[in-house]
């Protein structure tokens, strides 16, 4: 019987019916030929070119299943780094978009008889974060390529350079502090009967402090300048200048004054430095709870429902586990809010002087939409801080 034409209907049809895809098990891996039924597989297996690539087959099996096994892995991987990077998702969905274009390699040429076990395989060797769910099986990709991972090094490295470069500046304010002090309390001790000039502390950096001690005759009167107070920041500085004030009163008043205003205006320009320098215009973390306030999202139900970021991506988005549904969720921050737990509970400092410390919060002050927080580990451990924005702490999980 003649072939069919090109332009025929029997020609288009059987296109039309060989376009799609078949079952697996009448697809020949070795010839590369799908079968549409059974008796067509029966008769390919009987035909001179299937026995001949069997016959090569034959001589090394162990080495052709191999090859399916690893060009079927690397395929299905990187469909999952070009697709589905950062997310979570289910394992039949990504073998769907894989099996989608004909031509790709079958699973029953391969090592693994169902997709479970490919899954299982590639949590095994840690390609892979596997999660079996009520659901199926969700896969996550870990990405471990050479030059993520040299920039997430490097990243690292940076970070930790910075927190020394910040201890090291700690520390000689420290320094420079505890000089001031001895200073003080020895020229006070001095000057009881006579007067005394100004002196400056000279700190490593290069900061001067001056002292104006004056002598009993002041009366304890300062100048105008000075009559100004600063803003507390620190809850043991002020106990530490209530002490000074009592033991500055009568000859040396004007002494204690003079130390009072030098340690304050260290304090705050110790305080200005760091504000300045990790203020930032994202602010979210790992392991912290934050509130979704996107209106789009309340017809699915997630509108002001809580739930713990998993993921920063690219320092503005957020991969959400909600707490009730335990759904993932891609979200800007924009679209967030920070959660303030009850007094007593931990918060991380997410923005601010001492971003990604953590804290207990003491109290909250309702009236101001500010807290009072004391830092937790870390070289500003028992520092308290006064009036931190609402915005600036959030629950940790």
């Amino acid at each position: 019987m003649p072939k069919n034409d090109f332009l025929t209907p029997k020609a288009i049809a059987n296109r039309i019916k060989a376009k799609g895809l078949q079952k697996l098990r009448w697809y020949c891996q070795m010839c590369q030929k799908q079968c549409r039924d059974e008796n067509g597989f029966k008769c390919h297996c009987m035909s001179e070119s299937h026995q001949r690539q069997m016959q090569i087959f034959g001589q090394n099996p162990h080495r052709v299943v191999e090859g399916y096994s690893e060009e079927f892995e690397n395929g299905f991987l990187d469909l999952m780094r070009r697709s589905h990077r950062f997310s979570r998702i289910a394992a039949t969905v990504v073998y769907n978009e894989y099996i989608h274009d004909r031509h790709h390699v079958h699973m029953n040429s391969t090592e693994w008889a169902t997709l479970t076990e490919f899954i299982k395989y590639l949590g095994r060797t840690g390609k892979c974060k596997v999660d079996e769910t009520p659901k199926g099986w969700f896969i996550t990709y870990i990405d471990r390529d050479s030059e993520t991972m040299f920039k997430e090094k490097m990243k690292n490295k940076r970070l930790r350079a910075d927190m020394v470069d910040e201890e090291r500046q700690e520390r000689e304010i420290q320094k420079q502090i505890e000089k001031a002090e001895l200073l003080l309390t020895g020229k006070a001790g001095d000057g009881e009967g006579n007067g005394i000039e100004e002196g400056a502390v000279e700190p490593p950096d290069g900061v001067k402090i001056g002292f104006q001690l004056g002598s009993k005759g002041n009366n304890g009167v300062k100048d105008k300048g000075e009559s100004s107070s600063s803003r507390l920041v620190f809850e043991e500085v002020e106990e530490e200048r209530e002490g000074k004030n009592s033991r500055s009163k009568g000859s040396n008043g004007n002494v204690g004054r003079v130390g009072k205003s030098a340690l304050e205006e260290l304090m705050r320009e110790e305080e200005n430095v760091k504000e300045k320098k990790n203020r930032k215009d994202y602010w979210l973390y790992e392991g912290i709870i934050v509130k979704v306030m996107s209106k789009s999202l309340a017809e699915k139900g997630y509108y002001k429902q809580k739930g713990v970021v998993r993921k920063v991506i690219d320092k503005y988005v957020g991969e959400i586990e909600m707490l009730e549904s335990k759904h993932r969720l891609r979200i800007d921050q924009v679209e967030l809010e920070t959660v303030i737990p009850q007094v007593g509970g931990l918060v991380k400092i997410v923005n601010g002087a001492y971003r990604g410390s953590n804290a207990r919060l003491f109290g909250v002050d309702t009236d101001n939409f500010c807290a009072k927080v004391q830092i937790e580990k870390g070289i500003y451990d028992g520092r308290v801080l006064k009036a931190v924005e609402y915005e600036d702490i959030c629950k940790l999980a």
